[in-house]
């Protein structure tokens, strides 16, 4: 697989996850704010997860997960 083709399949896979992190952050009714002080982690983190701009940290996913009260596996799958 081309690095050009490997890089677009992992954004496009970070994209999706930031996707259903903000889908079930608004169906739970909190803004990145409420989520990020429920998780115990910053608000840009919440941000940069949310718009794929970064690689996450697992730790900060389980975080997320735990504060969505959903299973990580659901966070990265569809």
């Amino acid at each position: 697989m081309p690095h050009h083709d490997h890089s677009t399949w992992l954004l496009d896979e970070r994209r999706r996850i930031g996707d259903r992190i903000r889908e079930r952050r608004m169906w739970c009714n909190l803004t990145q704010e409420g989520l990020a002080a429920r998780a115990g982690i910053s608000r840009d983190t919440v941000q940069r997860i949310e718009h794929a701009t970064n690689n996450p940290r697992l730790s900060d996913l389980l975080r997320i997960a735990r504060a969505l009260e959903t299973r990580l596996s659901d966070l990265l799958q569809e």
